[in-house]
């Protein structure tokens, strides 16, 4: 990725990652512990989650095949951040090459909007199930299912491509420390020099926000029309079990989106550079962390399908 932008116009070759330096020293042990733990639960989980779905054919259905897909790019995600945060907790030596950087960015942004897109997939798809259910099967076929997995994982790509390019095609002359534990594009908008970075900023915000936003709306209008379509059921036990199907996404979508705003609507200037730090990692750590716990434990059929698959190997009497 690194290779196919021209570094050599910027006098930066490396920048210092500020991040957690700023925080008392005796802390960083206990942030690292903690951040590990949970890096290894949201590995752990998504690949449980995954190895369930794949071993159940039960499961081999649209929902779960489009949660497997979630997985992998929650995986992909944290990957492309958290291990480096979590070796720059215990170094004194905090810096990322310039190649590193962009590469970090790149990643971050494909697997991090990769991920939007297919939470919109996922209401889309409890949207078809509830609302129109004889055709099911005609709308969300294999072919069709693997169109929609292909789409959202090339529109996190063309993103990932575009924002990175765009950053990093600036030129960057003076400091080198990035007020963040990655290369985040605000703080590294502040170290850019040039007449053309307000026109950067405002084009990667216009892309980030149009596409977010454009995910959200179309998520609310899935579900807008799935709660109409769930009063007209007569009976409360089947309103309850048409719900029941869209509990854990629907909880999903709220924490990835509620975190999202946190951070990124908050007022400016209203926070210190150690809470900025402790909000980003709700968002790049804990929602994570959060996500395949929620589908585990409010997803009935894959419970079920967990305690079949590993508890009852290795508990052959309780299940």
């Amino acid at each position: 990725m690194a290779t196919t932008l021209d570094l050599n116009h910027s006098s930066v070759s490396e920048f210092i990652l500020v991040g957690f330096s700023t925080f008392p020293p005796h802390l960083l042990p206990i942030f690292f512990l903690l951040f590990l733990l949970m890096y290894l639960f949201t590995l752990l989980g998504n690949l449980l989650i995954m190895a369930t779905v794949w071993s159940e054919r039960g499961l081999h259905m649209p929902m779960y095949l489009f949660l497997c897909a979630l997985s992998i790019s929650e995986i992909l995600y944290t990957l492309s951040i958290t291990p480096r945060l979590l070796a720059d907790l215990l170094s004194t030596h905090r810096t990322i090459a310039f190649a590193a950087c962009v590469s970090q960015m790149f990643f971050s942004f494909t697997f991090g909007f990769t991920h939007s897109f297919l939470l919109t997939v996922m209401g889309y798809d409890r949207y078809v199930a509830i609302c129109h259910p004889l055709r099911y099967n005609i709308l969300m076929s294999p072919r069709g299912c693997a169109c929609l997995v292909a789409c959202s994982w090339s529109g996190g790509s063309v993103i990932g491509l575009v924002v990175a390019t765009a950053i990093f095609h600036l030129t960057f002359c003076g400091p080198n420390e990035i007020q963040h534990f990655g290369c985040h594009v605000p703080s590294l908008l502040k170290l850019a020099c040039g007449t053309d970075v307000s026109v950067v900023a405002l084009g990667v915000g216009l892309v980030c926000i149009t596409n977010l936003l454009g995910c959200f709306l179309l998520i609310l209008l899935s579900y807008t029309l799935i709660v109409a379509a769930i009063l007209k059921i007569p009976s409360a036990e089947g309103r309850h079990k048409a719900f029941s199907t869209c509990v854990s996404h629907l909880i999903v979508v709220i924490v990835h989106y509620g975190f999202a705003s946190i951070i990124y609507l908050k007022p400016k200037g209203l926070h210190s550079h150690k809470s900025n730090t402790l909000m980003a990692i709700t968002y790049t750590v804990l929602t994570p962390f959060l996500s395949p716990i929620i589908f585990s434990l409010r997803n009935k059929e894959l419970k079920t399908a967990m305690k079949k698959t590993f508890l009852s190997k290795l508990y052959p009497s309780s299940i």
